[in-house]
């Protein structure tokens, strides 16, 4: 049977989706199905045969309903700052006996351990559900569209649905935002249409088609309610920048380089030491420092992307930048995560 997704779009029309079934599981025999057993005795009176006796039974195969919701890959997703279309994957199977529609809900942790262990520190925006409309198992924006509920998904078939946010940008290095999506077993109804809520037949069993729940518990649901959940988090790696800036005297026109002050005509030398204490490498980085009116700067002084040895600079940069009074310029391409690079130049107190 096709099975179709129900879809929001800006209009009002249903979109119908393919959905290709996997392997069965452990779907059985479909609900409804009537199973009639047949018997027949044959028997002699004094040696001569007697006419047949039939009998039969009928019964109806009744309705298990079981699902899961399973995070794909089991690994937390790394996002940046700033970052819109963050998505993780889930995987939701129908391993009921009977095509089913399936509600389904996005939540996020308020507090407490996420799925990989952090803790959930916030929510992403723009949170939503999206199914992987061209089914290659990756988010793509405006391809994937978003959904509310799985339309007529066949027993023993499976979809692949993504949690789809995006990360404010004052988040930090570490930093954790926990999800869960569940799905919940609803009737098959009419096809691009949720159908009516499942419930559990109680008591003994009857003539007609019953209803039992199987589901096993989910990280936020109980066993045998017809719904299932799962878990997953995104997990913040940037770049961490710390800025520090020091000065030392070079030479001055009366102690020349011996013991050196900071007089006027003396030469001083600025180093701007950039420290990425993050789990990402900073790109692009862009300096600029405007030179003090009681300073003239030195020309073609400007040494980029030098080291530090402790908290002293080295002199070990490649000569760039520019210059445009009163501002000393500098780009470095990138600061890997765990080094620190610098911009040195001289100037001379007036």
């Amino acid at each position: 049977m096709t099975s179709r997704l129900k879809l929001l779009t800006t209009s009002s029309l249903a979109a119908t989706l393919l959905i290709a079934a996997v392997p069965a599981h452990a779907a059985g025999v479909a609900a409804g199905t009537s199973i009639t057993n047949n018997v027949t005795v044959d028997f002699q009176v004094s040696g001569v045969n007697q006419t047949q006796r039939n009998a039969s039974d009928t019964f109806v195969v009744d309705r298990v309903i079981n699902l899961t919701v399973a995070e794909v890959g089991n690994v937390t997703t790394n996002v940046v700052p700033g970052q819109t279309g963050a998505a993780v994957a889930f995987t939701l199977t129908n391993t009921s006996n009977e095509v089913l529609d399936f509600a389904l809900t996005a939540t996020q942790l308020a507090s407490g351990t996420a799925a990989h262990g952090g803790t959930d520190i916030f929510d992403v925006t723009t949170f939503g559900i999206f199914f992987d409309t061209n089914t290659n198992g990756v988010y793509n924006a405006g391809t994937d569209l978003a959904a509310t509920f799985v339309d007529e998904l066949a027993a023993d078939a499976a979809v692949t649905l993504f949690l789809v946010g995006s990360v404010p940008i004052g988040q930090t290095n570490g930093q954790v935002a926990g999800v869960i999506l569940t799905a919940t077993a609803r009737e098959g109804g009419v096809a691009a249409a949720q159908g009516a809520a499942i419930t559990q037949t109680t008591g003994a069993n009857t003539a007609a088609k019953d209803t039992v729940f199987a589901d096993t518990a989910g990280v936020s649901d109980a066993a045998r309610n017809g719904a299932h959940a799962d878990d997953d988090d995104f997990t913040v790696v940037t770049a961490t920048l710390g800025v520090t800036k020091s000065s030392r005297v070079i030479s001055d026109p009366v102690n020349n380089l011996t013991n050196p002050k900071m007089i006027p005509g003396a030469v001083i030398e600025y180093c701007i030491a950039i420290a990425n204490t993050g789990g990402a490498a900073a790109t692009s980085i862009v300096i600029n420092d405007p030179v003090p009116a009681q300073l003239g700067f030195v020309s073609s002084s400007i040494l980029l992307n030098g080291t530090t040895t402790g908290a002293t600079c080295n002199s070990d940069g490649v000569a760039g930048g520019t210059y445009s009074a009163p501002t000393v310029s500098g780009t470095i391409a990138s600061i890997a995560a765990g080094t620190t690079r610098t911009l040195v130049f001289r100037a001379t107190v007036n």
